[in-house]
């Protein structure tokens, strides 16, 4: 699937390739949450670094946070001019990166469950949805994000069965 994305200001424009196009995954750890807002949580999709294709890279800057362990090796990119959050990239996985989704215009289909990641470190005033159709995770899921599309994939008998 191609997903097409901008910044709020439309000085950077991108399209990039997609298998896993569910925005699934709600990451509330301090950097997603201080750098992206948006209910406290960021979201990312995973798409091939070698479809990336970019409009007006000249207004793209690139973050990498302060951790505990230091300056974090993952890039987080987002426009110079408006600030908007465009994608992630880590040189660990050279590969792929991962626009978020509230950058991506393209109309993305319904996740049929949500995970939320790093709620050991979500804020106080955010309370994750509860129910069947939420999983819970105070760090990273053991699921990668291509290996939980595949899943879903399957039967939901299978899937409730099925090893990573």
């Amino acid at each position: 699937m191609k997903l097409e994305g901008s910044c709020h200001c439309k000085s950077v424009r991108f399209s990039v390739e997609t298998n896993t196009p569910y925005p699934y995954q709600r990451c509330y750890c301090s950097i997603c949450r201080k750098t992206q807002g948006g209910g406290g949580y960021a979201i990312n999709i995973m798409g091939w670094a070698d479809s990336l294709e970019v409009e007006g890279e000249e207004h793209i800057a690139v973050y990498n946070a302060v951790t505990e362990n230091g300056i974090s090796d993952l890039e987080r990119r987002f426009c110079s001019k408006c600030g908007s959050g465009l994608w992630v990239y880590h040189g660990k996985w050279p590969d792929l990166v991962h626009p978020f989704a509230s950058a991506i215009d393209t109309d993305l289909p319904a996740a049929p469950e949500t995970v939320h990641i790093m709620t050991e470190f979500k804020a106080s005033w955010v309370e994750p949805a509860r129910g069947p159709k939420h999983q819970h995770f105070e760090g990273y899921p053991d699921k990668s994000i291509e290996v939980w599309h595949e899943a879903l994939a399957q039967p939901q008998a299978t899937r409730e069965n099925a090893d990573d």
